[in-house]
């Protein structure tokens, strides 16, 4: 996964993964979609059950097991790594996508953490630039770790003197 895109330039030496809770915390909120929209149709929890009933709730369990896999494999993929003059943000599995981030191109760190990120003890750092087509995000991040980075990238930011 370290050759995405070629060989060109400074290559980072690290990537830096984000929280394998991240792939639970989707996997909880597919499970909950799944649990109340399949199931109730399917009439398997009222005993009631239909051949149609039965078919829905199949249909249920294999999106249940292909999202499972996949959530898995997409939380994976997510990782950063900080350079000397820039942030390069990866993701994706079948689409990849590299997102670099010059430090003084950057207006904005943000960290943010909904209830059921909190709930996973996760939070996401959105980074704003001029171009909102190049902003990035890390979700998954402890909140410490995402802290941590907030700071680091503000202070690299100023050094740069272009944006914060």
């Amino acid at each position: 996964m370290d050759e995405w895109f070629g060989r060109t330039g400074e290559q980072p030496d690290t990537w830096t993964p984000v929280s394998p809770r991240l792939a639970w915390l989707r996997r909880t909120v597919l499970l909950g979609l799944v649990a109340v929209s399949a199931l109730p149709a399917a009439g398997i929890l009222s005993g009631r059950a239909t051949v149609l009933g039965w078919l829905v709730g199949l249909l249920a369990v294999a999106v249940l097991g292909i999202g499972w896999v996949l959530l898995g494999r997409n939380a994976r993929s997510w990782a950063y790594a900080e350079r000397a003059d820039d942030l390069l943000v990866r993701h994706g599995v079948l689409y990849r996508r590299l997102v670099v981030v010059p430090y003084g191109r950057m207006q904005l760190v943000e960290v943010s953490a909904g209830p059921l990120h909190r709930w996973f003890d996760l939070a996401t750092v959105q980074l704003h630039t001029a171009a909102a087509s190049t902003d990035a995000r890390i979700p998954g991040l402890r909140p410490v770790a995402a802290a941590v980075l907030r700071d680091r990238l503000a202070a690299r930011g100023e050094a740069r003197s272009a944006g914060l």
